[in-house]
């Protein structure tokens, strides 16, 4: 009886391991054929993408979202010349762009917070920038070229990009932690499903700072088409990097690539742009 429990038991064992790994390659296909079918050409870059969310739905997320996403830097500011003087610039860049011709219903708002400088776009056409940025801001080119850059954000349709590309990883990641587990040493597993996890997180990582050298080429396409001199957006880059504070992680680790690496990008694509010098009478 005992070597029959025993054969038993091994039979027990081989079948759930077998029904381990099916769930780990049905979790592995679908979540590459989910994540492939999602594919779409952008009109404005003309790559392929792949994404999770509908133009729709992009619009309906970042109005649903803008108000949140206000009140965390004090709301918007109540100096009604600066938020003209952003709602003008980014009107003129939607105007002479095909950022313009989208369906995106764009916003720009200027926030109250003084001490936090950013600037950022939500899907679908929201676009802030705090108080503490636009003050150091000192040229209207300087202005076009931030948010020329988060209006490359939201046509490049970078959130869904995020939003899908998140969606693979988390479930390449559970496939990863249900193949590692092992009942008899479940520290072993513990470990494997945390490198599973970091793995995920500095891939995802990597598209945040591609995306950020992509909405740079769209900035400096979209100032040249607005008359705006694009070499605005190192002048940009250069107060960003004058107002970081405390040395900056090594730029594999940031979703942001830094200052001095997007200045490279930035002035690549100027000269792709203006192959003969960058003519006179652009607005700085």
């Amino acid at each position: 009886m005992v070597g029959r429990s025993a054969r038993y038991g091994r039979g027990r064992s081989l079948m759930g391991g077998k029904a381990k790994w099916l769930i780990v390659l049905f979790l592995v296909i679908g979540s590459i054929v989910t994540y492939c079918s999602s594919s779409s050409i952008n009109p404005i870059t003309g790559e392929k993408q792949y994404v999770s969310l509908t133009v729709d739905q992009e619009i309906a997320l970042g109005l649903q979202s803008a108000p949140e996403m206000a009140a965390q830097f004090g709301g918007p500011d109540p100096d009604p010349q600066d938020q003209s003087a952003v709602d003008q610039v980014g009107q003129k860049l939607l105007a002479s762009t095909e950022a313009g011709d989208t369906p995106y219903e764009f916003q720009f708002t200027l926030l109250k917070d003084e001490e936090t400088i950013n600037a950022f776009a939500l899907p679908g056409g929201p676009i802030f920038i705090t108080s503490a940025l636009f003050d150091k801001l000192q040229t209207e080119g300087q202005l076009a070229g931030v948010l020329g850059h988060e209006i490359g954000h939201v046509v490049g349709r970078h959130s869904s990009e995020h939003i899908a590309k998140q969606k693979l990883t988390q479930g390449l990641t559970g496939a990863a932690v249900i193949a590692a587990y092992d009942p008899e040493h479940p520290s072993s597993s513990q470990q494997s499903a945390a490198v599973a996890a970091m793995i995920g997180q500095v891939v995802n990582m990597k598209y945040g700072r591609d995306d950020e050298l992509e909405s740079d080429r769209l900035g400096v396409r979209f100032l040249a088409e607005a008359g705006y001199d694009p070499r605005a957006m190192i002048d940009v880059m250069h107060i960003l990097a004058d107002s970081s504070q405390g040395p900056r992680p090594p730029e594999f680790f940031s979703t942001h690539p830094n200052p001095d690496n997007r200045i490279a990008e930035i002035e690549a694509a100027i000269e792709a742009e203006f192959p003969n010098g960058v003519p006179e009478g652009l607005i700085k």
